[in-house]
């Protein structure tokens, strides 16, 4: 990493304005109080070591999830300047965690020329929402601490010893009146730094997990698996076959593109014989999951190239349509890693890049190399050429297809499924539908429900697995497509979530291992070709009862989980009623239940249990579905033999 050659010393320490309101509106610095919020701090303080590496001064950080949920942070950067700033008249460092937007990130002469921290705010917010903090520093020869509580200095900048070394470390602990909860995600922690790792070529980052656990049997214990090191060499590229690791391949090796300027730009390209895209964009090292001109100016370069090539290597006749962005996006993992001097973002959470002038730098530099690499790689070239093409031709047979089903729904009269029991509330976001298992289940489910704004669509068989099919596949697809019209709103790039007739789409499947097959499925399904739908938070999964605890003369009780079983058994027990003078009833399908029960227990807004599925880590997800469901056996046999202790209540 090239170092930026400029004086970082208290004059660099640029102060606008003091350290209000961010206790009182913590949700506007950090996007919420909940445990995304608190993980969010941590990024804020590695990001400043970051920012240093980025400058070329740091090799190595350490983030440590320490007992009690503290969290200590500690790099080998230039640590931060320890001179009296000649505005604060305190010093530099003292005003960094003090002052809202204090920091050496503000201008072209500063100590970095990018960074991925909130410009100043990070580390006085994170300051200013935790209990305690306390920063040690070493630099100039000697070695320098601090300590705040709440954001107040209770001891100022002090040298305590000698050193020879420079970096920062900071510990802090989160302060429990403000976030719901200081219970951190090991797992979330190290996806993003393992991010971090593949962004920032050569920088090694540790984290380790060093608090207790309990054990499958309730005893705490302490992990030593929850800790893990990252150091990319390849950068991009090691990313780009991370992420396809069980996929095969069209390009082996992926394409890098890597152009210096105005505003440095990465990009790493591969090809798998898959049937979605994956792109991800990072400014900065932050990952802006909503896209922005960055992503803007791929696009319209990727599409350019590949039409330009094709048609000038008479790959695509000249009376043949050009190729679409989507068409040659198929299959395509690609990462965009941009680093911009001033970046705009829209929202404090940086989730989307404004800066205008990025879509053409973006556009010219990919041009240019991929236009390069096409030429000088002809077989890969027409290998990609060969697929994309065959994705036009299933997006112009998915056309044909979603205008028959069209025309064919048009002549019956009805754009509904047959099977469909809809629900007569006009309310499409109060209405909810069941995707039930089986004919049986949605008898029961149709006779049990709420008519007024509950819809029930009973599923039958195995469906398609989505993964190993392309769109015109699944159009006419006799167990798709009532889900597909079900819903309403299309699939694909055709969906549109404004058109959605119901504000819960639920699955309701067995607890059986065929179940289980079943959700996954149609979770495969939504997050292929319907992924606002669970980016918007309207997938559900039912959860209904695995036992039945039945005396004459009491109240059944419905237990959803073995440790509910136990902790029935223990309570009746108590009351005097043992175990041998009750009836146990396991249920092994949705049908067993009849109408009554399956509303008391599973279907009853008052009293039934749902699962929200979530969308935290689309990389993550498209990593699982791939696994579960794709065509490498291996990789699979593996997962299901490493996780298979897991598992509970499935009849095999």
């Amino acid at each position: 990493m090239e170092k930026v050659e400029h004086e970082y010393g208290a004059e660099q320490i640029q102060v606008l304005e003091g350290l209000e309101h961010v206790r009182k509106r913590p949700g506007m610095y950090i996007g919420s109080v909940s445990v995304r919020g608190l993980h969010h701090c941590v990024y804020e303080i590695v990001d400043n070591s970051v920012d240093e590496a980025l400058a070329g001064y740091c090799k190595n950080i350490s983030i440590t999830i320490e007992p009690g949920n503290i969290i200590c942070v500690e790099d080998d950067g230039r640590g931060i300047p320890v001179d009296i700033h000649p505005k604060t008249k305190i010093s530099a460092a003292e005003t960094v965690y003090t002052k809202l937007n204090a920091g050496g990130k503000f201008g072209g002469d500063s100590g970095y020329k990018v960074s991925g921290g909130l410009h100043g705010v990070g580390a006085s917010v994170v300051n200013a929402l935790s209990t305690w903090l306390e920063v040690i520093i070493q630099r100039d020869g000697g070695i320098f601490q601090m300590k705040f509580e709440r954001g107040k200095t209770v001891m100022p900048l002090t040298r305590i010893g000698d050193s020879d070394k420079t970096g920062t470390k900071v510990r802090f602990l989160a302060d429990d009146t403000i976030f719901e909860s200081l219970e951190y995600e090991y797992e979330v922690l190290e996806k993003r730094f393992r991010e971090i790792a593949f962004l920032t070529k050569g920088l090694r980052i540790k984290i380790e997990d060093t608090r207790e656990h309990e054990n499958q049997e309730g005893e705490e214990t302490q992990s030593s698996e929850r800790k893990a090191e990252f150091c990319f060499e390849g950068g991009l590229n090691s990313f780009a076959e991370y992420l396809n690791k069980n996929k095969e391949k069209i390009n082996p090796l992926p394409i890098y593109i890597e152009k210096d300027g105005e505003v440095p730009i990465e990009v790493a390209i591969q090809y798998t014989t898959a049937y979605s895209e994956n792109i991800y964009t990072f400014v900065n090292n932050i990952n802006t999951i909503e896209g922005g001109t960055h992503l803007e100016g791929f696009k319209r370069a990727v599409t350019k190239v590949f039409n330009d090539y094709a048609r000038n290597h008479g790959i695509i006749k000249e009376k043949d349509p050009n190729l679409q962005g989507e068409d040659i996006r198929e299959g395509m993992t690609a990462i965009i890693s941009v680093k911009v001097k001033d970046p705009q973002f829209e929202g404090q959470t940086k989730t989307k890049l404004g800066n205008s002038n990025v879509t053409g730098i973006v556009a010219n530099a990919v041009t240019e190399a991929l236009s390069t690499y096409l030429e000088e790689n002809p077989n890969v070239a027409k290998a990609i050429l060969e697929k994309c093409i065959s994705a036009s031709r299933a997006r112009e047979a998915a056309r044909k297809a979603r205008e028959l089903v069209r025309k064919k729904n048009s002549m019956e009269g009805s754009t509904l499924p047959g099977k469909l029991a809809d629900c007569s509330g006009k309310d499409p976001l109060a209405n909810e539908v069941y995707i039930v298992e089986g004919d049986s289940a949605g008898g029961s489910a149709k006779q049990g429900r709420d008519r007024t704004f509950q819809a029930i669509l009973p599923l039958w068989g195995k469906m398609l697995n989505v993964e190993k099919s392309r769109a015109d596949k699944i159009y006419g697809n006799d167990k798709l497509q009532p889900v597909i019209l079900a819903i309403g709103a299309g699939i694909g790039a055709d969906f549109d979530i404004t058109k959605i007739r119901y504000g819960k789409v639920i699955i309701m499947a067995d607890a059986d291992v065929d179940g289980a097959h079943i959700r996954t499925l149609l979770l495969t399904f939504f997050f292929r070709y319907m992924r606002p739908l669970i980016e918007n938070g309207n997938v559900y999964l039912a959860q209904p009862p695995l036992y039945k605890l039945s005396k004459k003369g009491m109240d059944d009780i419905y237990c959803y989980t073995d440790d509910d079983l136990t902790k029935a058994y223990k309570e009746l027990e108590e009351k005097g009623i043992p175990r041998d003078q009750l009836a146990l009833q396991r249920y092994k399908g949705l049908g067993e239940m009849n109408p009554d029960q399956l509303w008391e227990t599973t279907m009853d807004p008052a009293r039934r249990i749902l699962i929200k599925v979530r969308l935290d880590d689309a990389m993550k997800a498209d990593e699982t579905f791939t696994l579960l469901m794709g065509d490498e056996i291996e990789p699979r046999r593996e997962f299901i033999e490493q996780n298979a202790k897991y598992v509970k209540n499935l009849d095999v």
